[in-house]
């Protein structure tokens, strides 16, 4: 469950600092960066058997962690969002953020539900009319419970409780105070359509959604609104639940997704921000102990145009309870596995 949202990197306010240069260098350690993580999930996916998934499954479907939109499903994983490049109007963005999140309960059908984690971001802002700044965001700390699922159905429902502290970097950060509030997340699969001629190709689809309200405790009264929706196909359920198209690895473990991400910053009682709704349109590979995804942003409305000329955004997630089984799989309520 990643905290990271472009409507944070939306309002970052420049700061003085070298230029020039300093841009060339953090464009030359970006793309270096995401070389060799490319180059390390390409190992991996050679390497590593994917006969199984570890992440995200309810039922049958196993689903992808994405992008921006926030995952429903409480899971062990440490997610590293690689190296993302926006341009707007008026300034280059270079970022990476991280979190991770830890499993603390599984009930008696070994599904997990409910965990905690946290994570931040670091991010070089470079005006085209100004000098440029770097340094850390918020600090966003969360817990997340599922309370309703259906392995039947592939459905779940999960309430998760989000608390953003201004920890990092004061021209940097989204807020400058302390917010807490409430996120609503579901997940859908498809596999309950009838197995059909045609209809059955529909089975391999899959939906998740979050909606999220997280108000400011004091200060400056922004409060912070967003919803998201990302609809996926995946190409594993296709191969192992629907029919065997012969599709091998690595394409045989891939996801085509498209994400719609809406954001909204509303400032006090006087008035309010124009939303930014965005579309996240990519492509992610799933084993059993990683997933690489990368995608682009498209504006989907008049405000969001200068914020997004052009994007690039991926996300590099490790499922560690697959490498490290017995730390990983360690909850309150089951100890360390036998």
């Amino acid at each position: 469950m990643r905290m990271w949202r472009r409507a944070g990197a939306a309002r970052l306010l420049f700061a003085r600092g070298p230029r020039g240069d300093s841009e060339a260098a953090v464009r030359t350690a970006v793309e270096t960066a995401m070389k060799y993580v490319c180059a390390f999930a390409l190992m991996l996916a050679i390497a590593v058997p994917t006969a199984a998934f570890a992440h995200g499954v309810v039922g049958d479907y196993i689903f992808l962690e994405p992008l921006i939109t926030q995952d429903p499903t409480p899971a062990n994983e440490l997610d590293i969002l690689a190296p993302s490049w926006v341009k707007s109007s008026d300034a280059n963005t270079y970022s990476i953020a991280f979190s991770i999140e830890k499993v603390l309960y599984a009930d008696d059908d070994y599904v997990p539900r409910f965990s905690v984690g946290g994570g931040s971001g670091w991010s070089h802002v470079s005006p085209f009319n100004d000098r440029g700044m770097q340094g850390f965001g918020d600090l966003t700390l969360f817990g997340k419970y599922a309370f309703y699922y259906s392995l039947k159905h592939e459905f779940m429902l999960t309430i998760a409780a989000q608390l953003q502290l201004p920890a990092g970097n004061t021209p940097i950060e989204a807020q400058s105070h302390t917010s807490f509030g409430p996120v609503f997340l579901w997940e859908k699969g498809m596999g309950d359509l009838p197995n059909w001629p045609v209809l059955k190709y529909l089975r391999p689809f899959g939906i998740q959604s979050d909606f999220g309200y997280v108000p400011a405790l004091g200060g400056h009264t922004s409060h912070h609104m967003f919803a998201d929706a990302v609809i996926e196909y995946s190409l594993p359920y296709l191969s192992n639940n629907v029919q065997d198209i012969g599709l091998k690895p690595p394409f045989r473990n891939l996801f085509l997704f498209n994400e719609f991400n809406y954001d909204q910053l509303i400032t006090g009682p006087s008035g309010q921000t124009f939303p930014t709704i965005l579309a996240t349109p990519g492509i992610a590979y799933v084993s059993y102990h990683f997933e690489l995804a990368l995608g682009t942003q498209l504006a989907l409305n008049n405000a969001s145009r200068p914020g997004t000329h052009a994007a690039v955004v991926g996300l590099l997630d490790i499922f560690y309870d697959s490498i490290l089984p017995k730390i990983g799989n360690w909850t309150i309520n089951r100890g360390f596995p036998g």
